[in-house]
């Protein structure tokens, strides 16, 4: 079974640059239609103002795939609009067409469309996986949850514990839980939250595609809080808090740092670490001092 909804719009931007993980359009552009199919059945109802598509449902919308247990569209009646012709069902008909009447006649307008049960989001180069994903058109915000959350890009894998979010009007990403960023060459940032930011500009898309579901814009700086743990090639370097920008592929972590190679370890205020080269610099407070144990002939220590 199939339906068509044209004003429907949900978004989720990975980290990175590539085809994004988008069912929105870019402001102002003309809807584009989302193909929402079900194994079971579609439902319409007039009471909750839903509909329902369960039992292997799926949403696609140009590059962008959503498929779930269940997909729960959520409508109200626009402000100022007439009630379309007729809202019965045809005898023998499906009883999702009167709110594709009522939806395509410009009559209702969707604001929040919930994914529930085995929820993945895909393109040809981004993945996300959870129990349940809520968006909201009016705050423009998603919400992935669920015990085994993860997003991959091309370059990076991320992870988290009780949600990730995104904020499309912030342009701004959050994991929450044991959240952890994996690079494909096994370098790794965790912490208890971390929020990444993206250039408000994305790139410019390849001819012939779509500008609003190719691209999304580039990971400029993600801020770390709590429990922050920076891994590379060699080090391994903790913190209350960091904040690393990718564009330079350098880090900076503060409060109660400590670098630890092999046997080695070392303390200080601060530390910067260079993601690229896997250095990782300790930093004294103004007045202040490191310290740190070196063991003999095992290999050298972080650089000081």
């Amino acid at each position: 079974m199939k339906f068509f909804l044209f004003p429907l719009a949900v978004l989720l931007a990975a980290p990175a640059a590539a085809q994004n993980l988008d069912l929105g359009g870019p402001p102002g552009a003309a809807p584009q239609p989302v193909n929402i199919s079900a194994a079971q059945g579609i439902t319409w109802s007039q009471d909750s103002q839903t509909i329902t598509a369960t039992g292997g449902a799926k949403a696609v919308r140009g590059n962008v795939t959503v498929v779930a247990d269940e997909l729960v569209a959520h409508y109200r009646k626009k402000q100022g609009t007439a009630a379309p012709a007729s809202t019965t069902p045809p005898a023998g008909g499906n009883a999702a067409a009167p709110a594709a009447s009522e939806l395509e006649q410009g009559g209702g307008e969707l604001y929040e469309l919930e994914a529930v049960g085995h929820v993945h989001i895909y393109t040809a180069t981004d993945n996300a996986w959870g129990d349940r994903a809520v968006y909201s058109m009016d705050s423009q915000v998603l919400v992935l949850t669920g015990g085994a959350l993860k997003l991959t890009t091309p370059q990076d894998t991320i992870t988290a514990k009780e949600s990730v979010e995104y904020y499309s009007g912030k342009h701004m990403a959050v994991a929450r839980g044991d959240a952890l960023i994996v690079t494909n060459d096994g370098r790794s940032i965790a912490a208890d939250v971390i929020t990444g930011y993206l250039s408000a500009t994305p790139q410019a898309p390849a001819t012939g595609t779509s500008p609003d579901m190719s691209n999304t814009g580039q990971l400029q700086k993600v801020e770390a809080v709590g429990h922050v743990v920076i891994k590379t090639q060699t080090d391994t370097t903790t913190g209350d808090s960091g904040v690393y920008l990718p564009p330079t592929q350098q880090a900076r972590l503060g409060g109660n740092v400590h670098i630890i190679h092999g046997p080695n370890e070392l303390a200080g205020a601060d530390a910067l670490v260079n993601m690229k080269t896997g250095v990782a610099t300790l930093l004294a407070a103004p007045g202040g001092q490191v310290s740190g144990v070196i063991v003999p002939n095992s290999g050298g220590g972080a650089s000081q």
